[in-house]
């Protein structure tokens, strides 16, 4: 079948899903008010309560909750699955419930002082409720950090040329922070300026590669290039959030949709067909298709640390409430096209070989023999882009290098920062060190540099899909607890809350049996606290997710 039919079909679905399902919720459930003054406004400190311009915070808040995410992904659901039940879930998922998921949990934390659904939770559930979920969410995040500056530095290592241009885009998100709100130079003008000087390191980037082939104060290359990124993120955390993260995400977004556009046009070139299976099995290495798929594939359908964002940084920078459609429900179905680009990439553009003998572009042979999932994007994407006249496959896959490293540095110091927001509520009234922005954030790095540092995340790296999931459920649990209390239609988020929360005890009761019958006992018993940890969640919301609600006015 032809890539480019089944990829029109996707966006037309997309747009739809905002146009229709979006305006719904927002009329039906979010009900924004133009007039009500936001915290960005009401609370603004400059640091990290501060009103940005609408099309900085959507660069902002979607390279955010990209990450890596939606490429390894779709990546492993065709690998596991085929083409088609992955690329179902994207769509739906996406539509139905992760830009629900997104969207509401901005207007949930907008509406109650820009504070994060955890906190929330302790007012419209109890104080339990806060606890458990604010520690689990303290966790995923040290986990997520530690985890992306490992991939960020491999990537550092093996790409030496993308160095120049990814600490170089810093100083020019810096000096573009400035430009834009000290010194009111118009956006577009600025935007040119600062898109010309990432290029212009880009280009030197490639002439002058940094490469570091010996040990640097006893370390290896990429644990130095880790620790560096440790550092970046201590800064990016907490300076003013419109002096460095808004900016540098903003203009990573720029990469990002350049990225996507090529992608796409590549893709309409080459209209390739799809040589990997629509399905494979209903039980493959990855696990049996249900709960397991929707689990693997997260970012692009429906992830929890989208919540955590979208709460934590998003909300405290929003201009007023009209625009909360756009960026939170928006950038969830933009994200959705990029994991669809993701399995078109691995259902076309890489070769299916299930001996792994196809040494160039065999898809078992890069996910499997080689272990590389972002190796496999690369590499693919940069077949994609090859299709276009003038550009090649080496300059393809290098520039899917500097798109992923783009993802994965915001979703880096956004995650540092949401880490530093939650120690700050969750232990700053007995800590008041927590309350000091440079303590907090050392306070959650420190746990994240023993994490990647000592590689004892691959310890528990496994289980983050499914609870990373089940953040997803428990905050539209919050969100629909909240709704409840204000007297709105609570069945567009309690349904998605149930299928989650089923769907990621599931997975866990499935991990969990496959842990304990490899004798892996520390993350048998893992898997089994996060399961007690979600039954009292469901036990403390129990009015809520179960009980019919009285027609009110609202409802009507």
């Amino acid at each position: 079948m032809n890539t480019l039919i089944i990829a029109l079909i996707l966006i037309a679905w997309l747009i739809l899903g905002y146009k229709i399902y979006g305006s719904f919720i927002e009329k039906r459930v979010v009900k924004p008010d133009k007039n009500r003054v936001t915290p960005a406004r009401e609370l603004n400190d400059g640091i990290d309560y501060s009103p940005a311009k609408k099309s900085l915070l959507f660069g902002h808040h979607f390279s955010s909750i990209a990450g890596a995410g939606p490429i390894i992904g779709p990546l492993l659901g065709v690998l596991y699955f085929g083409w088609l039940a992955a690329l179902l879930w994207v769509a739906l998922g996406s539509v139905f419930l992760g830009a629900v998921h997104d969207y509401t949990s901005l207007m949930t934390s907008v509406q109650n002082k820009g504070t994060s659904l955890a906190d929330i939770s302790e007012k419209t559930l109890c104080s339990r409720t806060r606890i458990i979920f604010s520690i689990f969410v303290w966790m995923a995040l040290a986990l997520v950090i530690a985890i992306f500056a490992v991939v960020a530095s491999q990537t550092l290592v093996s790409q030496p040329e993308i160095v120049i241009p990814t600490f170089g885009l810093i100083f020019i998100a810096m000096f573009f922070g400035w430009l834009i709100y000290k010194k009111g130079m118009n956006i577009v003008l600025g935007t040119l300026v600062a898109l010309l000087l990432l290029f212009l390191f880009i280009y030197i980037g490639k002439l002058i590669p940094v490469a570091i082939t010996a040990q640097v104060f006893g370390m290896s290359s990429q644990k130095f290039w880790f620790f560096v990124l440790i550092i970046y993120s201590f800064f990016a955390s907490s300076l003013p959030v419109w002096f460095l993260l808004q900016p540098r995400d903003y203009i990573s977004t720029w990469i990002l949709f350049l990225g996507l556009g090529l992608g796409y046009l590549g893709l309409i070139i080459s209209h390739p067909s799809l040589n990997a299976p629509a399905f494979v099995s209903f039980s493959s290495k990855g696990g049996p298709l249900w709960p397991m798929l929707f689990v693997i594939i997260a970012c692009g359908a429906i992830s929890g640390f989208h919540s955590i964002v979208a709460g934590g940084t998003t909300a405290k920078q929003l201009p007023d409430e009209l625009s909360g459609k756009l960026i939170g429900y928006g950038g969830m179905v933009t994200e959705a096209a990029l994991a669809g680009l993701v399995i078109f990439i691995a259902a076309s553009a890489l070769i299916w070989d299930p001996s792994g003998a196809e040494s160039q572009f065999g898809f078992q042979y890069l996910m499997i023999s080689l272990g590389d999932p972002i190796r496999a994007f690369a590499t693919g994407y940069g077949r994609f882009i090859s299709s276009i006249p003038g550009l090649s496959l080496v300059i393809g896959t290098f520039f899917g290098m500097v798109m992923l490293n783009a993802f994965v540095l915001t979703t880096l110091d956004t995650g540092t920062r949401l880490g530093r927001l939650i120690s700050t509520e969750l232990l700053g009234n007995k800590i008041s060190l927590l309350k000091n922005r440079w303590v907090a954030s050392v306070f959650i790095l420190v746990f994240a540099s023993i994490l990647g540092g000592t590689e004892g995340y691959k310890a528990i790296w496994p289980l983050f899909g499914a609870s990373n999931q089940l953040v997803a459920a428990l905050a539209l649990i919050v969100v629909s607890s909240y709704l409840v209390g204000i007297k709105r239609p609570k069945k567009y988020t309690v349904y998605p809350a149930l299928f989650m929360l089923v769907t990621t005890l599931g997975a866990l009761i499935y991990q969990g049996f496959h842990f304990f019958k490899k004798e892996s006992y520390l993350m048998g018993c893992i898997s089994i606290i996060l399961i007690v940890l979600a039954i009292i969640i469901v036990y403390d919301a129990r009015a809520i997710l179960f009980k019919k609600m009285t027609k009110s006015p609202a409802q009507n």
